[in-house]
């Protein structure tokens, strides 16, 4: 887990509070047990006592201390029952005194006798007896004869501490358990919690300026993840009105400067043909003409441009051999290629088919095979790719011309860019061949990137969803599922891509 993920810490967070909450818990409870059984045992050894004196000493100066001795032996039976009691005489003579306990819990012969000091205020105390803990109780009885007597009543101390150890022993194996237990049960609860911002980040990484008309998941929680999400829809919904306003504007202006730039190119040619024109007057309308074809084609590749970001460029879907469409076109180009003495290479798989504008495609490879020999020196190498890779098909053109600087690379698709060296008026480039090819890729669901290293060359790829190969498709198969009428459809697409 990324410790520093806002999951990450509010687990930690209630995990840690739950553990100071747990550890202070645990250390009250057993302070409490402890006390509560010390003072149970207190209270008992003191019941006991007051009760010796009320059963059996009140009556001794009647019955003799022969009685007193076998009623105490027979009535709470000390060794048995794992107690000390002792009966001390005002004078300090020993009335009574228990044997040792049967389980040998203490050494009953190792306990020193009351001293005077404890008769006049005795207090409950622990006592070490051979190595053994024993807690000790005392009371002063004074019977209605006037006789006065030290009651002792004692229980090993092994009793609490092994109630303490098993109450040790649960906090140290429950604690962490629960601890556990509960981090696990607030991840989860963080994780189901942070589930709609999980929902709205994969579908944000989802939207681009080519589907914005798409929206975010909206949770109704009512909390500050509801209002976000429709925050974020809001500005996409504001974004979308303004590149489709944008759009609009591109699409317009270049369609409005078409009739001018017509009007002045029909106006200059008729100057041109005038007899009477000096050749400097010739050389400026020649001059102009040029200006004006290159803003034509400057116009109508923006209009290109903007019909295919608005999805109005009436583009035909239908099924195409990538790699025939790439090897007749490079065919095609060859003779720009042999006036630089440039050799051309393939790497072609068959059957490489896409869902697609033939001429659309066409003219992508058109404009990345023309960029790839204005900027190869003579006798250089260009090689025309195509194949198919994990279920998308890759059109790449590389060449082993004056290459592209990194730092120019994140740029190369934008409007009108041009590089210091690859991309200059002088070799007729507007800067907008790439945007077109970038423009035909999302058109088709595709995308476009380029590689390059300054002096060695570079390759720019095109990846499109791959299509099946139509000679490979069971039409019986298809006839018996979907009918007579959609394998005839296919027959003819599958003749048409032969054709092809």
């Amino acid at each position: 887990m990324n410790n520093k993920s806002l999951r990450f810490k509010m687990t930690l967070w209630y995990a840690g509070l739950l553990a100071i909450a747990l550890l202070m818990f645990g250390a009250t409870v057993y302070v409490g047990l402890e006390r509560h059984l010390n003072r149970e045992m207190n209270e008992s050894l003191v019941r006991q006592a007051r009760t010796i004196g009320d059963e059996v000493l009140a009556s001794v100066a009647a019955r003799g201390s022969q009685f007193a001795v076998t009623e105490i032996d027979e009535s709470y039976e000390p060794e048995v029952n794992g107690r000390f009691i002792r009966v001390t005489r005002e004078d300090g003579n020993l009335l009574y005194q228990s044997h040792s306990p049967r389980d040998a819990s203490f050494d009953a012969t190792q306990l020193m006798p009351a001293t005077g000091r404890d008769k006049e205020g005795y207090k409950p105390r622990m006592m070490n007896v051979g190595g053994k803990q024993l807690v000790l109780q005392g009371l002063l009885y004074e019977t209605p004869a006037g006789d006065r007597f030290l009651i002792e009543t004692g229980a090993p101390y092994q009793l609490i501490a092994a109630q303490l150890r098993s109450a040790r022993l649960a906090l140290a194996l429950g604690t962490p358990v629960f601890l556990i237990a509960a981090a696990l049960g607030g991840l989860i609860l963080v994780r189901n919690s942070l589930r709609p911002l999980r929902a709205i980040t994969e579908q944000a990484e989802q939207i681009s300026s080519a589907n914005l008309s798409q929206r975010l998941p909206v949770a109704s929680t009512g909390d500050e993840v509801e209002r976000l999400a429709l925050s974020l829809n809001r500005m996409i919904e504001r974004l979308e009105e303004s590149i489709q306003h944008i759009s609009r504007f591109s699409a317009d202006v270049s369609h409005e400067l078409r009739t001018p730039l017509t009007i002045l190119r029909g106006e200059l040619e008729t100057m041109a043909q005038q007899r009477s024109r000096d050749a400097e007057s010739l050389e400026m309308i020649g001059n102009s003409l040029e200006e004006i074809d290159r803003l034509t084609r400057i116009v109508d590749q923006l209009l290109i441009i903007s019909r295919l970001d608005a999805g109005q460029a009436g583009m035909e879907r239908e099924l195409v051999n990538l790699g025939e469409l790439a090897v007749s076109t490079a065919e095609q180009m060859r003779l720009l290629a042999d006036e630089k003495k440039i050799a051309v290479h393939f790497s072609v798989e068959p059957k490489v088919y896409v869902a697609g504008d033939r001429l659309r495609l066409k003219q992508v490879l058109v404009n990345l095979l023309d960029n790839a020999i204005k900027y190869t020196a003579e006798m250089g190498n260009i090689e025309l790719i195509v194949r198919a890779e994990s279920g998308r098909a890759l059109l790449g053109v590389a060449d082993n011309g004056i290459g592209i600087a990194g730092r120019e690379l994140p740029y190369v698709f934008d409007r009108f860019y041009r590089t210091d060296k690859a991309r200059t008026r002088a070799t007729g480039g507007a800067g907008l061949g790439l945007s077109i090819v970038k423009a035909i890729a999302a058109a088709h669901e595709g995308r476009v990137w380029i590689t390059s290293t300054e002096g060695n060359g570079t390759t720019l790829w095109m990846e499109l969803l791959l299509s099946p190969d139509p000679s490979e498709l069971q039409l019986t198969d298809i006839e018996r599922r979907t009918g007579a009428e959609q394998a005839m459809g296919l027959r003819e697409l599958q003749a048409g891509a032969k054709g092809s």
